[in-house]
């Protein structure tokens, strides 16, 4: 069979549609028409004898059939746009359009500071980052990688762990004042408890005491269940209640406007990965991005 040059095309047009979520988003990005991109599509979808998406009023989906097919095509196609990248000279290989998926406490936290001079590192690179606790199908969401905490449930992805951070119980002094100190976990069952949201479950992560050479889980109490780790700090720093809190992100701690309730039971970690989609080989740019997020999080 002769090679056709536009099926080539299509892919590259498939993968802007599928990372944009729509034509016009395609159009934009690859410098094209909205009528142009459709008739791409079309071509490809007769060429390989399949609906590719599926058309919406505001966005377009992949089908069944699309997602197999793009799960396929597109880490080929990334393939040779590295292989294309790489003929150039060694400090300019990192280049081109790189989109992540990054859990929003990791962002604001360890590498929002840091992006100016990653990106100014990298002049040729151009970076769009999701901020997403939870990220699901890295390829059927268009991305190069995913930064998140927990360990990865999804199978055939690549994982790299970065770090762990310890799970610390807090609360704020004026809290401890006024409700006195719990001497043990089981103790909170008597305490406001705020609730933190597994992003995954969508429901509240379970209260687990790791130390003395055992686990504990206590069933606690509260009426405030929150979703952004950043509110509920600030929560408990204004003495609302008891709060279980990554310890990289309480600062609170370092300043005294949080306490370490049970520092003997702060053995819980909990694991920080950057994940790929199941490729052979990674592009130098997400190579760049992966050392990039390893350093900052040491």
């Amino acid at each position: 069979m002769s090679f056709d040059g536009r099926l080539l095309s299509g892919v590259g047009v498939v993968t802007a549609v599928v990372q944009s979520g729509s034509f016009v988003g395609a159009a934009n990005a690859l410098g094209m028409t909205q009528s142009g991109v459709s008739r791409a599509v079309a071509r490809l979808e007769s060429r390989v004898g399949v609906r590719l998406f599926e058309r919406h009023a505001r966005a377009v989906t992949l089908t069944d059939e699309g997602r197999r097919f793009f799960e396929r095509a597109a880490p080929l196609f990334a393939e040779l746009d590295d292989a294309v990248n790489e003929v150039g000279r060694a400090s300019s290989s990192v280049r081109g359009a790189l989109r992540v998926s990054v859990n929003p406490l990791a962002l604001r936290m360890l590498l929002a500071g840091r992006l100016p001079a990653f990106l100014a590192r990298y002049p040729e690179l151009s970076l769009s980052i999701d901020a997403q606790d939870v990220a699901g199908d890295l390829v059927v969401g268009g991305f190069d990688a995913a930064v998140r905490f927990g360990e990865p449930a999804r199978p055939g992805h690549i994982v790299r762990r970065l770090t762990d951070t310890r799970v610390v119980t807090c609360a704020s002094p004026a809290y401890l004042k006024r409700r006195g100190k719990p001497a043990h976990p089981r103790d909170l069952a008597v305490h406001e408890c705020i609730y933190y949201v597994d992003a995954a479950t969508g429901r509240p992560f379970t209260w687990e005491f790791h130390g003395k050479g055992r686990i504990e889980k206590v069933a606690v109490k509260g009426r405030l269940t929150l979703n952004d780790a950043e509110t509920m700090l600030t929560l408990c720093e204004q003495g609302h209640g008891i709060a279980q809190v990554l310890e990289f992100a309480a600062l609170g701690l370092r300043n005294g406007r949080l306490v370490d309730v049970f520092p003997e039971w702060n053995g819980e970690r909990f694991p920080l990965y950057i994940e790929f989609p199941s490729r052979r080989q990674q592009s130098a740019r997400v190579r760049a991005f992966t050392e990039f997020v390893a350093e900052a999080v040491k």
